[in-house]
């Protein structure tokens, strides 16, 4: 992930576990509401330029073009084993490579066997490089892909669960609603014993599970920072 991307991962990360704090260690409460009726799937990603040294991941889309050959031409889906199926040429490892490097590759399988002097442009049509970010009182807090379809206790399971720190009942949830920040708080103990659904993780979401821990690592943030209606939105 570039460097960009992590530090506003982390900002972010900041500001969620702000606004869990104000509720009795080992209970329900903080400013972040529960049972949120209107915590809908979160605004679409907004389209972005992909780098120039962009590597191409699992589940990517990439569109080939080769000139005047449209039977060997069209969109093709990176396989989870990072292959592209193509035709005349077959399988061919597509991932970790740029397009340039990838352009080269077919260029050359082509010109061995195929075609004199083939003209091919590979571009990259739809990227599957999607996260969701996991933290505070967890095991193993970090950034995560998102491959398909996920719950919360999915995605706490794929922090190696919370520890021994954590405070089960209030785990904030914040995503981007219709242009604005939301938040919903999720108690794990009631998902687990049935009482309440698990909801859905997208892309995009960030989860802050409440613990003792929480206090003493944003501290400094807390201090600097106005205490401001952090949800609801914010």
């Amino acid at each position: 992930m570039p460097r960009a991307a992590r530090r506003t991962h982390r900002l972010a990360c900041a500001v969620a576990a702000l606004a869990l704090l104000g509720g009795c260690a080992g209970t329900r409460g903080g400013k972040i509401p529960y049972n949120v009726q209107n915590f809908s799937a979160p605004d679409a990603p907004a389209v972005a330029q992909l780098e120039e040294d962009y590597h191409i991941a699992p589940l990517d889309k990439v569109k080939v073009s080769v000139f005047q050959v449209p039977d060997l031409s069209g969109e093709f889906e990176v396989d989870l084993m990072g292959n592209l199926a193509l035709p005349l040429v077959g399988t061919v490892k597509a991932v970790d490579l740029t397009t340039a490097q990838l352009d080269q590759k077919l260029t050359q399988l082509l010109a061995q066997k195929y075609l004199q002097n083939p003209d091919v442009n590979v571009s990259v049509s739809g990227s599957s490089t999607r996260v969701v970010t996991v933290d505070g009182a967890v095991s193993a807090p970090g950034v995560f892909p998102v491959m398909g379809r996920l719950t919360l206790i999915q995605v706490i399971a794929m922090a190696h669960g919370t520890n021994d720190s954590a405070n089960p009942h209030r785990v904030a949830v914040f995503r981007q609603i219709q242009g604005q920040r939301m938040a919903a708080a999720f108690d794990l103990m009631s998902i687990r014993r049935g009482e309440a659904e698990d909801p859905r993780i997208y892309s995009g979401d960030i989860v802050v599970v409440d613990g003792s821990n929480i206090k003493s690592i944003y501290s400094t943030v807390l201090s600097s920072l106005p205490l401001l209606t952090l949800f609801r939105p914010f």
